[in-house]
């Protein structure tokens, strides 16, 4: 019988992909580190061990990079946007 040994890399790239959508919202830029460095975990664990958890880490870590970069551009535009409305007062 064969057994089904859980991979490390695969549950710190679900954690950390879990983190980085948490951070993302909130301190963008930590976002974005743990969001790359579940990433590289992910694709580690998938090589050792295919399992669910390592693509759903991958996914996890995916979503919250973009995240991130979506709160980067917003906050550039409202800077942007109100730049534009102290140029006109």
């Amino acid at each position: 019988m064969e057994e089904n040994k859980s991979n490390g890399f695969s549950i710190a790239s679900l954690v950390l992909g879990i983190v980085s959508i948490v951070l993302g919202l909130f301190i963008w830029w930590l976002g974005i580190i743990t969001g790359i460095v579940g990433i590289v975990l992910g694709v580690v664990g998938r090589k050792k061990n295919p399992t669910g958890m390592a693509t759903a880490g991958i996914v996890l870590s995916i979503i919250g990079l973009i995240l991130s970069s979506l709160v980067i551009i917003a906050c550039a535009a409202c800077i942007g946007a109100a730049g534009g409305l102290a140029a006109l007062a």
